[in-house]
């Protein structure tokens, strides 16, 4: 299967971009500059340019460009970065799919479980209503940008995906040299639910929903088994041989992301389970945190 990859550089793209080439398929970059056939073709997200004649020939198309969340204060121009490089990337990218006189078969596409907002102890599935604040807001604009491609007959995925444990990067990327000096702890409260995925199973989940005919609309990409960040903290220290005696309070969180940022990123409460995966067949490689860290870090 030949398979057009936006956002292959990025932690998910990376290992997908492998994973595709282990499973036989051929993998195309979608990627910004010029390109160099034949693996890789160009588009300008800013220019609204991509050639919907470029992409003849594609069997699928798994779209993950946006621009990062955490690495940034959220200033009202990065933002809008954050919104644009999603809405305005997806959109373009549909627009030159639905032109197509033979377009893929499946759209597999990016978004986020902050669709769900800071939502407590409640327990979320795809059929959960969606939430408030500006993640939230981002997510349900770039699942919209979407629609047409379902509209159109492309079967559509939405990847709602959590927490990405890797290593080597992401979120828990960061927190490792943290721990590894002995200063891990709980942040906040610790009573938030963090929904997490292994980077292994977010790409297998991915390889899945390609071949999944029955996969379509919003689809959860966490582990089964969602922790509190307490746990979360208190398992990372275990799997680290490191204590976790210096929690983080919310305001010295605040001070330093910002009180956006810490509230949305950190600090919201998501305990979302994967049901439609789960329904169509997908097997966890990891369900359990403590199994996923041992594997992580042996």
């Amino acid at each position: 299967m030949k398979v057009l990859v936006s956002g292959s550089s990025g932690l998910i793209g990376t290992a997908l971009i492998s994973a595709l080439q282990a499973a036989g398929h051929s993998p195309v970059r979608l990627v910004r500059g010029p390109a160099e056939p034949p693996g890789e073709i160009s588009w300008d997200i800013g220019a609204s340019r991509l050639d919907p004649g470029s992409l003849t020939g594609m069997d699928a198309v798994v779209h993950l460009a946006g621009a990062g969340i955490a690495e940034h204060r959220w200033s009202d121009e990065y933002k809008r970065v954050i919104l644009d490089s999603r809405v305005a990337g997806t959109a373009l990218l549909v627009r030159a799919l639905t032109t197509m006189d033979v377009p893929p078969s499946v759209l597999v596409s990016g978004s986020a479980v902050g669709f769900y907002g800071d939502r407590g102890d409640e327990v979320l599935t795809e059929e959960s209503s969606p939430g408030t604040g500006f993640l939230a807001e981002v997510a349900q604009e770039w699942e919209a940008a979407a629609a047409p491609a379902t509209t159109a007959g492309i079967r559509t995925v939405l990847l709602r995906t959590g927490l990405v444990l890797s290593a080597t990067g992401g979120t828990l990327g960061r927190l490792v040299p943290l721990f590894k000096s002995g200063l891990g702890g709980k942040i906040g409260s610790g009573h938030q639910w963090w929904s997490w995925v292994t980077l292994g199973d977010e790409v297998q989940a991915i390889v899945h929903c390609l071949d999944a005919q029955t996969v379509q609309g919003p689809t959860n990409v966490t582990a089964p088994n969602p922790v509190t960040n307490a746990e979360f903290t208190d398992r990372l220290g275990s799997a680290l041989h490191r204590p976790t005696l210096v929690p983080v309070p919310a305001p010295v969180l605040s001070l330093a992301l910002g009180r956006q940022r810490s509230r949305e990123l950190v600090l919201a409460s998501q305990r979302v389970l994967p049901s439609a995966l789960e329904q169509s067949g997908y097997v966890f490689r990891h369900s359990v945190l403590a199994d996923a860290l041992a594997a992580l870090f042996p």
